[in-house]
């Protein structure tokens, strides 16, 4: 494809951004705005796959930028970024679609639907951006249509608080990316991702890396940890419920991954430092089993997802930091894809629950038992890992992800022995096991291959830091695994019940940070509830 054609890349993006300003201003015909918002967003995807096609078969398209010194417009679409744009197309078009119904007679239609489109116009153009300056406008514009989303309700206190608490913290990563935006710009002189990706392979190659580029490294990474709600900033997430449910699949399945995308862009700078790799992976870490734990505890369907969310952003980000990028491009789609289902089926999840109960043989988890086979599940990932070539020590962060996706499986094996041991069911659990761990190796080898040219490859292990780091997470989920299995039995004692209630509100964190955002900035008290006077009898109303 010619530069000229790549410029069509531009269409999808732009249209969505003219419907939403077009939505902004309709009076009426609010269910029919949605429709011709479902068209747009329809033919932003089929952009989107013309463009990953384009690409699978002639290469990367690069439009070059067209301003001053790599400041201005421009486009970079290769397999990471194409992708990516078909990803965040598809998932929302299904939310265009899904918000259409949901919010048919809502006097706030329009608004919602011209605030999604401009939002989903803001995140195909940060995917498709050919330098870091149109990838930072982006940027901000993503944030603030989000923050228009999420005070859709704007008298609902919850909301206002959520919405103010992820406004502090995007603007502090806001803050990071200009700021490593200035320093790459004096380094390189360009923003332009082709000189930025070239002149880091140069220092790739020669070995001198300039603190200036470890600065650049640790200010992304922090702009992207906050925009993907890590630990200790996790607390507005768990918060946006008081919105449509259409905002929370486009947050969680779209949004949220924006964070994990900046980190695989600027792959290539942020791996030339280790001190940012290293924050990648303890951050990432601490959130994945701090938000897996709490996830148990929760009663809420949607804050349960919320959670779980927060765990997999986690995993991402450990990824990265172990350099497993294409590994943890693979988690992004997956997780994507499962969480929009997800929420967008959240309200049917009674009906899905009684569909599938079935009465309990009545066995009892015994916890040696579990341990034995838990160990045995590591065994085998490891077995299997190894023979992918994702051993602990040249590919850590594809084995870590694998030890803990075979863990899960390790509940349905203990059913198999404790409830209603037969050589059948043993062996057809044995067998589902083995398949769910060749999927898994086998898609991260392919992946790995398929976007060889647009991510560094796999890193090895850079030291003992990052085996301890492996070791405890895959130790701390296992340990997670015997727990979630043994503490039904121990429900009644005083000490799990505490533990049980400290995690169930998140170790207080979030309300500790709730305290200080509304110390500096209070919220004003809700509007007065508007009640239906009731006639006096005998008094006329």
């Amino acid at each position: 494809m010619t530069p000229n054609l790549t410029w069509c890349l531009a269409l999808g993006p732009f249209a969505l951004a003219v419907a939403g300003l077009a939505t902004g201003s309709a009076k009426s015909g609010q269910r029919q705005v949605g429709g011709g918002a479902a068209w747009i967003a329809g033919f932003a995807l089929a952009m989107a796959a013309a463009a990953g096609l384009c690409v699978a078969v002639n290469g990367p398209l690069v439009t070059g930028t067209v301003g001053f010194a790599g400041v201005g417009l421009g486009f970079y679409v290769d397999t990471l970024a194409a992708i990516m744009f078909v990803l965040v197309a598809f998932v929302g078009l299904i939310v265009v679609l899904y918000s259409r119904n949901y919010l048919d007679g809502d006097r706030g239609q329009a608004r919602f639907t011209k605030w999604l489109c401009l939002t989903l116009a803001a995140v195909l153009l940060l995917i498709v951006s050919g330098n870091l300056f149109q990838f930072a406008l982006a940027w901000i514009a993503t944030s603030l249509g989000l923050n228009k989303l999420l005070l859709f309700y704007p008298e609902r206190q919850a909301a206002v608080l959520a919405a103010r608490k992820k406004f502090l913290a995007s603007r502090l990563g806001d803050l990071c990316l200009i700021a490593a935006m200035v320093l790459l710009h004096q380094a390189f002189g360009s923003l332009d991702y082709a000189v930025l990706f070239a002149g880091a392979e140069a220092m790739r190659v020669g070995g001198d890396i300039p603190a200036a580029i470890h600065a650049v490294a640790v200010l992304l990474v922090i702009a992207a940890l906050l925009k993907s709600a890590q630990f200790p900033l996790h607390g507005w997430l768990t918060e946006v419920m008081e919105t449509p449910t259409p905002v929370s699949a486009l947050l969680h399945a779209g949004v949220i991954n924006a964070g994990g995308f900046l980190v695989l862009r600027f792959a290539d700078v942020i791996s030339l430092s280790s001190p940012s790799m290293e924050i990648l992976v303890i951050v990432g870490g601490v959130t994945a089993l701090f938000g897996s734990v709490v996830m148990l505890t929760q009663t809420s369907v949607k804050v349960s997802l919320a959670y779980s969310t927060i765990a997999q952003m986690g995993f991402m980000m450990l990824q990265c930091g172990l350099g497993a990028f294409a590994a943890a491009l693979l988690h992004i789609v997956a997780h994507s894809l499962y969480k929009a289902h997800a929420f967008l089926s959240s309200g049917s999840v009674i009906d899905l629950a009684r569909a599938s109960w079935s009465p309990s043989p009545g066995g009892q988890p015994h916890p040696a038992r579990m341990a034995m086979i838990v160990g045995l599940v590591l065994a085998a990932a490891l077995v299997v890992g190894t023979l992918f070539g994702a051993t602990i020590t040249a590919q850590p962060g594809v084995f870590a992800l694998g030890a803990v996706v075979m863990l899960g499986l390790a509940h349905l094996i203990t059913q198999a022995f404790d409830e209603r041991p037969s050589l059948y069911v043993v062996g057809r659990t044995a067998a589902l096991a083995l398949v769910v761990s060749l999927a898994y190796f086998g898609l991260q080898w392919a992946v790995e291959h398929v976007l060889a040219g647009s991510l560094p490859p796999v890193q090895a292990l850079r030291g003992p830091l990052d085996l301890v780091i492996v070791a405890l997470v895959v130790l701390a989920f296992a340990a997670v695994t015997v727990f979630q299995s043994v503490l039904p039995g121990k429900a009644d004692a005083p000490r799990w019940q505490a533990a049980y209630v400290h995690l169930a509100n998140g170790l207080y964190v979030n309300t500790l940070a709730n305290r200080l955002v509304l110390r500096f900035w209070p919220s004003p008290p809700p509007p007065p509830a508007i009640v239906p006077s009731t006639p006096v009898s005998g008094v006329p109303s």
